[in-house]
C-alpha cells in the first residue's frame, strides 16, 4: 500500500486553499480584461480611443484565461462531485459564459478586417457582452452558492440537480451578487487603463473608478447586510472528520439564520477578508487622484481578494450546499478525490504553477508601458 507522507485532512485544506488562489488568480488576471471590454464603448468614443483600449488588453487576455482553466481543472480533479453538481445546476448560464467569452478571440481578431464603421460597431459590443456576462455569471453563481443549490445525492452517491435552469438562478440576490462583480471588475478594468493608456481614455477611465469603487462597496455592504438578517447558513452537527471517507451523507446539516457569520466568531483573524474587500477599491481613490495607477491597481487586486475570500471563509467547510437537501452538502471534508489523487495534483502543482507565474511575469515585464494613439498610428498593422 502506497504511504502519502501528508495527511488527508491537510491536503484537504491544501486544496481548498488551491482553489481560491486559482479563483481570485482569475479574477485579478483576467478581471480586468473583462472590465476594459464591459467599459470599452463608453471610454472610447472615436476608433482610434477604442483601438487604444482594445490593445491595452490585446496582448495578455488569452494568457490570462490560463487561470479559468485551472480553476476549472482544479475543481474537475480534486473535488469530482462538485464539478459534477455545479455543472449540471449551472449548465445553461455556463454555456452563455463559454459562448460570450468566444466572442472575445473573434472580436480581437476580426474587429479591425474592415474599416466599416458598423462592422466595428457591432464587434465593440460583442466585445463588451464578452466581459460583461461572465462577469455578471460568476458573481450569480456565488450568490446562489450562498443560498444553497437544489440537488440530492441518492444512497450510490449520484447526483441529481432538481433547479429549474437559469432564471431560477437569476434570483434577487444572485443578481445582486452579479452585480457587485460586475462593479468590481470594471473598477480592476479602469484602473488597468489608467495604467495602460494616456489622453481622453485615461481620464474617463477615472471617471468610472471613481463610480466602480464606490458602487462596488456599498453594494457588498449591502449583500453582507442581506446575508446577515435575510439567509439562512449551513453548519454541520455531527462529528467533523477531516480525514474521513469522500461521502456526504456521514454527516447531518442544519440550516441557521446567520450562520454564514459563525467562523467570524471562531476564528476573528477571519474578519480580514471583508475589511480588506471594502478597503480596497476605497484605497483606489485616493491612488489614482495622485496619479499613482500602479499602486491603484494592486489596491484594486486586494479588494478583489478580499472580496472572494469573504465569500470563501464564510461559507467554510461548505463548497456547495444543497438548500432541499442539506445532508448532501458538499463540503471540504468529504467531496474531494482520494488521498493519493491529490498528493500527486499537488506535486504537479507545485511544479507547472510557478511555471505560469514566471513566463506571466515575463511577458508584463516585456510588454510594460502604455499605449498610446501615436503607436498606432505609427504602426497601425502591428495592433488588433
Amino acid at each position: 500500500m502506497t504511504t502519502i507522507p501528508i495527511d488527508y485532512e491537510i491536503l484537504r485544506l491544501v486544496w481548498w486553499l488551491f482553489l481560491g488562489v486559482l479563483l481570485i488568480g482569475f479574477a485579478i488576471m483576467d478581471g480586468f480584461d473583462l472590465g476594459v471590454a464591459m467599459l470599452l464603448p463608453f471610454v472610447a468614443r472615436t476608433d482610434i480611443e477604442r483601438r487604444v483600449t482594445i490593445n491595452a488588453v490585446g496582448p495578455f487576455w488569452d494568457g490570462n484565461q490560463v487561470w479559468l482553466i485551472l480553476g476549472g481543472g482544479a475543481v474537475f480533479a480534486a473535488w469530482p462531485p462538485v464539478y459534477a453538481a455545479s455543472f449540471s445546476g449551472f449548465y445553461i448560464a455556463m454555456f452563455l459564459v463559454l459562448a460570450t467569452l468566444i466572442l472575445r478571440p473573434v472580436g480581437f481578431e476580426f474587429r479591425n478586417k474592415f474599416a466599416d464603421t458598423r462592422w466595428r460597431s457591432f464587434w465593440d459590443w460583442a466585445l463588451f457582452a464578452g466581459g460583461l456576462v461572465p462577469s455578471v455569471v460568476f458573481g450569480v453563481a456565488f450568490g446562489n452558492l450562498l443560498q444553497g443549490v437544489p440537488f440530492r445525492i441518492d444512497s450510490d452517491l449520484r447526483i441529481a440537480y432538481e433547479g429549474s435552469g437559469l432564471f431560477e438562478l437569476l434570483n434577487p440576490f444572485g443578481i445582486l451578487c452579479g452585480l457587485i462583480s460586475a462593479a468590481m471588475l470594471v473598477t480592476h478594468g479602469a484602473v488597468y487603463l489608467t495604467l495602460k493608456t494616456d489622453g481622453a481614455v485615461q481620464k474617463r477611465a477615472q471617471e468610472f473608478i471613481r463610480t466602480g469603487a464606490s458602487v462596488t462597496v456599498v453594494l457588498f455592504l449591502l449583500a453582507g447586510l442581506w446575508v446577515w438578517i435575510g439567509i439562512e447558513g449551513y453548519a454541520i452537527t455531527s462529528t467533523v472528520t477531516g480525514g474521513g471517507p469522500s461521502n456526504p451523507l456521514l454527516k447531518t446539516v442544519a440550516r441557521q439564520p446567520g450562520q454564514w457569520f459563525a467562523n467570524y466568531a471562531t476564528h476573528p483573524w477571519m474578519i480580514l477578508a471583508p475589511c480588506i474587500g471594502i478597503a480596497g477599491p476605497l484605497l483606489t481613490l485616493p491612488l489614482t487622484h495622485r496619479h499613482r495607477s500602479g499602486l491603484a491597481f494592486i489596491a484594486s487586486a486586494v479588494g478583489i481578494f478580499g472580496v472572494i475570500a469573504t465569500a470563501g471563509v464564510s461559507m467554510f467547510p461548505f463548497l456547495m450546499p444543497s438548500n432541499i437537501a442539506p445532508m448532501a452538502s458538499l463540503t471540504v471534508w468529504d467531496a474531494s478525490s482520494s488521498q493519493l489523487t491529490l498528493f500527486v495534483m499537488l506535486l504537479a502543482t507545485l511544479i507547472f504553477l510557478p511555471i505560469v507565474l514566471c513566463y506571466t511575469a515575463v511577458i508584463y515585464a516585456a510588454l510594460r508601458g502604455s499605449v498610446t494613439a501615436s503607436d498606432i498610428e505609427r504602426n497601425s498593422s502591428g495592433f488588433y
